[in-house]
This record gives structure tokens, C-alpha cells and sequence, in this order.
């Protein structure tokens, strides 16, 4: 089937499944059905089994899903099977943080370049990696030929980076910026907002303690 056709919601969930296929792995749970897939993880069985389909069969009927084989399928699928370098714009107080997070490397992952506009920043080395002006974006990542770049600065000036982004090549681009930006319907543009994340975090502890008051009252 083709890619296109292919729900988004499906390609975040294949990254929940393959991280419940890591945990069972490191438990030495060698096979695992669908249905208890679902119950030890909170998943949904009928869900689980959709999404796997639009990728081909996988597990036995009746027997279930062998762990390391999804789990390398999974992989094979999302594309962590080879290593990517990533460009990271922003060296602030976010960027640093996310330049020094393991999980990206472990993963594959490995920020190659770093740019900035600070001239206290550029020139420098920060854990081996060079920081370049921002106006270097295009000439060093077309050379690199990078593919993926994590975008952690303010809204001001932001689409001009994306656009050059865009123009060096780049295909995919993590977004913490405040702001909606416009690329070509073959870039990739995925929006990580925290103060939404936290908005909604928000709403569900006021819920809760909703509730939690009109049970009390019941009692």
C-alpha cells in the first residue's frame, strides 16, 4: 500500500508499538499477541492489528506476534535501520538541552550541525560538533547533504530559516517554534508546541479534580 494512504496517527503509533516490543524484549518475552499486546500496554488490540496491515502480514494466527522479528520490521519501517544526521538551528536553553539527549543517538540520530546567529555561539565546538551563522544553513547542509533538521528558535525569523532549510534540502522538520510555517507539500513539518502540550495537561488535572470534588459530595 502506499505510504500516502497511510494515516498519520498510524506511523506515531508504530513508534509506541515498537517502544512496548523494546520493553518485552528486554524482558525476555520472545512472542506476544495482539490482545495481550494491548492489555499489558493499554493498546487496542483491532488497532494494533490495523495499522500492522497496511505494512504487510505479520505473526502467526493463533500463535501471535514473535518479538524481535516485529520489532525489526518496525524498524525497518520507520527507517531507524541506517543512521541520519541532523542539523539543529537554535542553540538556546532548548537546543542545548536537545543536543545533549541521549535518546537521539540512540536511536540513530546524531546532530552533525549546529547553527546560530549569536556571534558568542559561532565558531565554537559544543560536544565535537562545529556551530555555523545561519547564513551558512544552505551551502553546509546541501554539502552534508542532511535530511532532517530540529528547528529551536523563536517565532521572529523563523520561516526565512525553514525556507532556507527547504532550499539546502531538507525533507523533514521538527518544529518547537511558536509559530505555524509553510513548506512544500514534500517537506515534512511536524509542530512540537509545549504550551499547548502543557494547556492540555491543564485541562485534564482540572477535570480530575472536578470529579474527584463531585464524588466526594456524593459520599
Amino acid at each position: 500500500m502506499k505510504s500516502s494512504k497511510i494515516p498519520e496517527r498510524t506511523i506515531t503509533r508504530l513508534s509506541i508499538y515498537l517502544r512496548c516490543l523494546e520493553e518485552l524484549e528486554a524482558d525476555g518475552i520472545v512472542s506476544i499477541s495482539s490482545k495481550q499486546l494491548a492489555e499489558r500496554f493499554g493498546l487496542n488490540p483491532a488497532q494494533v492489528r490495523k495499522d500492522l496491515a497496511y505494512f504487510g502480514q505479520f505473526g502467526i494466527r493463533g500463535l501471535g506476534y514473535p518479538t524481535q522479528e516485529l520489532k525489526n520490521h518496525l524498524e525497518r519501517i520507520l527507517g531507524l535501520k541506517q543512521d541520519w544526521e541532523v542539523a539543529l538551528v537554535g542553540l538556546g536553553n532548548l537546543g542545548s538541552a536537545l543536543l545533549h539527549y541521549k535518546g537521539f543517538r540512540e536511536r540513530g540520530f546524531k546532530i552533525t550541525a549546529i547553527f546560530d546567529k549569536d556571534p558568542v555561539k559561532v565558531g565554537r565546538r559544543v560536544k565535537g560538533v562545529r556551530v555555523w551563522n545561519v547564513s551558512w544553513i544552505v551551502p553546509v547542509i546541501k554539502r552534508r547533504k542532511i535530511k532532517i533538521a530540529i528547528l529551536a528558535i523563536p517565532t521572529v525569523g523563523a520561516q526565512a530559516v525553514v525556507d532556507g532549510l527547504v532550499e539546502a534540502g531538507v525533507t523533514a522538520i521538527l518544529n518547537f517554534a511558536p509559530t505555524q510555517l509553510s513548506v512544500p507539500w514534500n517537506v515534512k513539518l511536524q509542530n512540537v508546541d509545549i504550551s499547548v502540550l502543557l494547556k492540555t495537561l491543564s485541562f485534564h488535572t482540572i477535570r480530575a479534580d472536578r470529579e474527584a470534588t463531585r464524588t466526594e459530595g456524593a459520599s
